[in-house]
């Protein structure tokens, strides 16, 4: 993570910023389907922030990435547009400081290193290529406040274009605030993006089809036994999901029927597992033209949305819950408060070592 704006031509350089003015925090997330920003400002004594700017662009990162094994030129193009935009934002809003992370994609292909040197000759921002294991326990970290403490466990299923990390969290015991035990986590280099090209539509969806992707999804989780703790815990239904994708709260978007995207409306909603299996349904019933016009799916993800669903369905086939709690935040809110909680001890390090210089990192 940098000490200073990471974005080009950063007008705080060589200077402490007002102490009048608000500092603001950067998290940008670069997946294999989205490039994600998030700028905010802290925000209370209790570790919230409010959010000044947000960004996110589909940019399909890891098209292609599965039979090339590369990152195509077009899918670069893409991302370096997305992050020429993130650069400009990040600069306007003189961000005090920065974590700009990179996922699946990049961890997966041959040219990723390379790319991520041409990013930072090109927009100034330096990517960090973060391992499976810190993924899944930032997407935690962005969904604390949704988990419900009165259950005894919650199973976090942050679902990407490239990759599904499933995190399995203790309740038992737990305090009733902070972060709870992290027992166990899975990450399956399987996402909607991948998914999807392995398993074509077609003219139509079927039954056949769909449940092609979820014995997939499910044959690379059914292995997996460090979880086994708490499996009498999901088995009795004292646990609950919690699913943070685009692909998950566009279903949430269609359960609720709603004319047009809200995230105030979808963060947070409690769904059964029954919601989930009719707002499935739902989609393969329709074409995929029918569901590009969805207000909630559109047609950047009309391709990817059952390939979401496939997977959800494939975790609680085996974990069940009769809850899932829909999460429209994870990775990016997970990394702003882990750079707005160390700022006490950073503050308290400057004032005993002296100034700092700021500048591009």
């Amino acid at each position: 993570m940098t000490e200073a704006p990471s974005a080009p031509g950063a007008t705080t350089r060589g200077r402490e910023r007002p102490a009048s003015e608000p500092p603001c925090y950067g998290a940008l997330d670069l997946g294999t389907n989205n490039c994600r920003l998030l700028i905010a400002t802290p925000q209370g004594a209790g570790g919230g922030f409010r959010v000044i700017e947000a960004y996110s662009r589909i940019v399909r990162l890891g098209e292609g990435l599965g039979q090339s094994g590369r990152l195509s030129e077009a899918a670069m193009e893409r991302a370096m547009a997305a992050l020429k935009v993130s650069a400009e934002k990040l600069r306007r809003r003189r961000v005090l400081r920065l974590r700009a992370i990179a996922t699946q994609a990049c961890r997966m292909a041959e040219n990723g290193p390379e790319f991520i040197d041409r990013v930072f000759d090109e927009t100034g921002l330096r990517l960090q290529i973060i391992a499976p294991q810190e993924e899944a326990r930032l997407s935690v970290a962005g969904c604390l406040n949704l988990i419900d403490r009165t259950a005894d466990a919650a199973l976090v299923v942050d679902v990407g274009g490239g990759s599904t990390e499933l995190s399995w969290v203790d309740l038992r015991g737990a305090a009733p605030a902070g972060m709870p035990p992290l027992r166990a986590w899975l990450s399956v280099p399987i996402g909607v993006v991948t998914l999807a090209e392995r398993f074509p539509e077609g003219e139509t969806a079927t039954e056949t089809w769909f449940r092609a992707m979820v014995d997939t999804m499910k044959g690379e989780i059914a292995a997996f036994r460090r979880a086994d703790e708490l499996r009498e815990i999901f088995d009795a239904d004292r646990a609950h999901l919690i699913g943070t994708s685009g692909a998950i709260t566009s279903l949430a978007g269609l359960h609720l029927d709603l004319r047009r995207y809200e995230r105030s409306r979808v963060d947070g909603i409690w769904m059964t597992r029954n919601d989930c299996d009719i707002a499935a349904g739902r989609l393969l019933a329709i074409t995929a033209r029918e569901r590009a016009e969805q207000p909630c799916i559109g047609p950047d993800r009309a391709d990817l949305v059952l390939a979401g669903a496939a997977i959800l369905q494939a975790v609680q086939e085996l974990w069940p819950c009769s809850r899932v709690r829909v999460a429209d935040r994870g990775l990016r809110e997970g990394i702003l408060l882990s750079l707005m909680s160390d700022r006490g001890g950073r503050r308290r390090r400057r004032r005993r070592g002296g100034s700092r210089s700021v500048g591009v990192q």
